[in-house]
């Protein structure tokens, strides 16, 4: 192990064996080149970390490319891992542990500013003495800057060690190196134990035991060689929990909501949904229908959902514009559809494995002619199971489409949230296939309400030829003067009837106004909240707001805004700056939810948007919030 350099004040190093710092909250992250499980390295030390009674925040460090160059800064791969003893709702600021599997895989941290000053670094020694004297250039290179940048690095020989147990160190270095971080920090190395059985159970025992005893080295060696240690301790769970990502708690809540049909195409981020659901759908009666593209698989899901039961499509970005002819479809034809976008960055392929909330806007107007739809976005990754839940009831109910927002970083990131219990009011209730009475049209549309008795094929008296065409109340394909007038505005009054049945959302702070309001939707609630609070612990008037459903959007809103003297959003997706010097008033682009806002309430909303490809920092914000308070 390379002599580390002397702790500062910001990561106090402890230099006894025996007994650990207590903290009351860690950033870990582990970075190496793609293939080399780091990824599920951090999952699995995330997953450790909850089943001990901590609360966790994970996000994956995914590179653009498929299979990147080894040894590149933007061929990074791996995970950041937030552990607190308190609620965690984001994944937080700079990184207090590192552990890098190579040293170029260190840099696009380094570069973004993500380490914490005196952060400690574990470095795989072996790229010291490497045959290629480049390499060995670049590592003392690096090593080089590490030290003059004040950090604190230990080098640890993971490949000299892994070989003591596996012929190919590559693929086993991540379970060493959960091992060590188990050891760092207090953790029951049992539990790991069974979570690598778990992993790999489909593998046996051929691979179970070696990445055990692989895990074991990795908790020695700290244990003999690491001078410090940590303890977090755990956030007072009393109920049972689960850990999972975004995508999976989208999945179960699939299966909760009791729709039986999901059809999709694979896509990034948002393919690992299909996967675990067709691991478990028919089991439970339910069906996962891979089609040869994004249109056919939403037209999959609306003739599921013609037949009798609300389907579900899932996709991302360039899906939903491939989709957008079906959609209308599904709006014209009042039939039910839940279809979930997990967005990433755009346009074109764009970022495909970074978080964006770009599509705000596409979804809500991204359709030829008037094609109302209602949208909502998951802000947690327990939000992404209830939310899909609420979605296929609403579409059931309203007998229309339900788009539900996710993106990368909740696809992809870990939490643990209570389990689950199930509620029969989840599902909707079987339907009333009694005959229609003679001459009942299948859109009698409801003055009031929009609303109109869903026909289901086979069902007696309810036979009509559905069309994609302008109609009438008897599904007559229909050019009349009025006609067109009279169908958009029934199909429009049932968001009007749907957004009678919403509350005010709460404000987070003062709820009887004050100097700022902080917007936001999506992911970002945690970190704006965290900002917020740091804020308010100095006496400053200042707020959040959180928006789960945007279109439409719940009642109360504006006059929550008017509350305030000052309000702006924080979004991740793009917005002008005024202090470029050809952006003014009259040519800015506004953020979308700012957009929304102005456009909705007449009310003069600023906006705070980065398209960075990560998640907002907490400290971002609060750095925001303070910088807009001296101009009020």
């Amino acid at each position: 192990m390379s002599q580390s350099i002397e702790p500062n004040k910001e990561t106090e190093v402890q230099q006894d064996l025996k007994e650990p710092v207590q903290v009351d909250q860690h950033i870990v992250e582990i970075v190496s080149d793609s293939g080399e499980g780091a990824q599920t390295a951090g999952q699995m030390f995330g997953t450790i970390c909850a089943k001990m009674g901590k609360s966790v925040w994970t996000v994956e460090i995914i590179p653009a490319e498929i299979q990147p160059p080894p040894r590149s800064a933007p061929g990074a791969s791996g995970n950041r891992i937030r552990i607190g003893s308190f609620p965690i709702t984001n994944a937080g600021d700079l990184a207090d542990v590192v552990v890098g599997f190579n040293e170029q895989a260190l840099m696009g941290g380094m570069s973004a500013g993500k380490f914490k000053p005196g952060c400690i670094i574990l470095l795989e020694s072996m790229w010291r003495d490497h045959s290629d004297p480049q390499i060995a250039e670049a590592y003392t290179e690096v090593m080089g800057k590490l030290t003059a940048d004040g950090y604190n690095v230990f080098e640890v020989p993971m490949e000299e060690e892994c070989k003591k147990y596996v012929d190919n160190p590559q693929r086993g270095k991540n379970m060493f190196v959960v091992g060590l971080l188990c050891n760092i920090y207090n953790l029951d190395h049992r539990i790991a134990h069974e979570e690598i059985a778990h992993k790999f159970k489909r593998k046996g025992d051929k691979v179970i035991k070696p990445n055990i005893e692989l895990l074991e080295a990795g908790y020695r060696w700290a244990d003999q060689n690491v001078p410090f240690k940590f303890d977090i301790p755990p956030c007072g769970i009393t109920e049972p929990q689960i850990v999972c990502n975004g995508n999976t708690s989208l999945a179960l809540g699939i299966v909760a909501s009791g729709m039986e049909v999901c059809a999709m195409y694979p896509i990034t981020p948002a393919t690992s949904a299909s996967h675990y659901l067709s691991d478990i759908f028919e089991e439970v009666g339910g069906i996962v229908h891979q089609c040869e593209d994004e249109i056919s698989a939403c037209a999959f899901a609306i003739g599921s959902s013609y037949a009798g039961k609300c389907a579900v499509t899932i996709t991302s970005g360039p899906g939903m514009s491939l989709k957008t002819e079906l959609m209308g479809l599904a709006v014209m034809g009042e039939i039910p559809l839940v279809l979930v976008n997990v967005q990433r960055g755009g346009p074109s392929t764009g970022l495909p494995t970074k978080v964006e909330q770009g599509d705000l806007l596409s979804t809500l107007h991204g359709t030829h002619g008037d094609a109302p739809k209602i949208v909502m976005a998951a802000a947690t990754i327990e939000d992404c199971f209830y939310s899909v839940i609420t979605a296929s009831k609403i579409a059931e109910a309203f007998r229309t489409l339900v788009v539900v927002l996710t993106h990368a970083n909740l696809a992809t990131g870990q939490q643990a949230f209570p389990r689950p219990q199930f509620n029969k009011e989840w599902v909707m209730p079987p339907f009333d296939q009694s005959p229609v009475p003679e001459g009942h049209p299948p859109y009698d549309w409801d003055p009031k309400t929009g609303l109109s008795q869903r026909f289901i094929p086979g069902q007696p008296g309810g036979m009509f030829a559905l069309t994609g065409l302008a109609h009438t109340r008897e599904s007559k394909v229909a050019y009349d003067p009025g006609v067109n007038q009279e169908g958009c505005h029934y199909r429009s009054l049932k968001l009007a009837a749907f957004q009678k049945t919403l509350k005010p959302p709460k404000v987070h702070g003062d709820e009887e106004g004050g100097d700022l309001l902080v917007i936001g939707w999506g992911s970002t609630k945690g970190a704006i909240e965290e900002a917020v609070d740091r804020v308010r612990k100095d006496g400053h008037s200042v707020s959040s707001l959180h928006i789960k459903f945007l279109q439409p959007m719940a009642p109360g809103i504006k006059e929550i805004l008017q509350k305030f003297k000052k309000v702006f959003t924080v979004e991740i997706n793009y917005s002008d700056d005024l202090e470029d010097e050809l952006i003014t008033e009259d040519n800015r682009r506004y953020s979308d939810l700012a957009w929304l806002l102005r456009a909705q309430y007449l009310i003069d909303v600023d906006c705070f948007s980065r398209v960075l490809g990560q998640p907002f920092k907490p400290g971002a914000i609060e750095a925001e919030i303070r910088r807009r308070l001296k101009n009020i």
